[in-house]
This record gives structure tokens, C-alpha cells and sequence, in this order.
């Protein structure tokens, strides 16, 4: 059975740094697209980054030059590191991975940014 774990959220003030973790465990065939997604209350989920399994990474404007996504693809697990966290950054974060056979999630972590 395939899980994603994530880790790392909290409360930070404004300007404040996080680095999630999403530890995957279980047998995924061939992991392609690594990814983070972000859904802040009453809004729709939206994708915050990716990274293929090659190393090339796609970011949403509103998060480009501050946050930064990484893969180890030997522990199987993938990183979003936050930086200049603005309060409009507030939102349950979810690892996300595709693989030959699905599309996995994890349960979420809790990121707010507030003074």
C-alpha cells in the first residue's frame, strides 16, 4: 500500500522560512512527476511546484524566486523549501506523485504564515 507522509508545517511569522518533507513508502512504479499543490480555505486546490524525474522544476508565479522543490529519488521523497513566507501563503499543503500506474497524495500539512 502506497503512502505519502508529509512533515514540516507550522505557524511562521511573515518573512519566516519552512521546509516541508513528503517521506513516500510502498511500491510505486515508475515515479515520474513529483509535485506540491496548496489549498487554502474556500478556494480550490492549485498547484504550487513540480519536479520531473529528471531534475527540471515548474513553479506558480506567486511562488517563483522564493520557494524551492527538490526530489531524492533514493529515499523516495520530495522537499518544498518556503522562503519569505507571506501570510497569503496560508494554506494545507499536499505532496503529490505520478507514477506508471496512479496518482498518489498525501493527507496534508498545515502552513500558516501570520504575525
Amino acid at each position: 500500500q502506497v503512502q505519502l507522509v508529509e512533515s514540516g508545517g507550522g505557524l511562521v511569522q511573515p518573512g519566516g522560512s519552512l521546509r516541508l518533507s513528503c517521506a513516500v513508502s510502498g511500491r510505486i512504479i515508475r515515479i515520474n512527476t513529483m509535485a506540491w499543490y496548496r489549498q487554502a480555505p474556500g478556494k480550490q486546490r492549485d498547484l504550487v511546484a513540480t519536479i520531473s524525474s529528471y531534475g527540471s522544476t515548474v513553479y506558480t508565479d506567486s511562488v517563483r524566486g522564493r520557494f524551492t522543490i527538490s526530489r531524492d529519488n533514493a529515499k523516495i521523497a520530495v522537499y518544498l523549501q518556503m522562503n519569505s513566507l507571506k501570510p497569503e501563503d496560508t494554506a494545507v499543503y499536499y505532496c503529490n506523485v505520478k507514477g506508471l500506474t496512479g496518482d498518489y497524495w498525501g493527507q496534508g500539512t498545515q502552513v500558516t504564515v501570520s504575525s
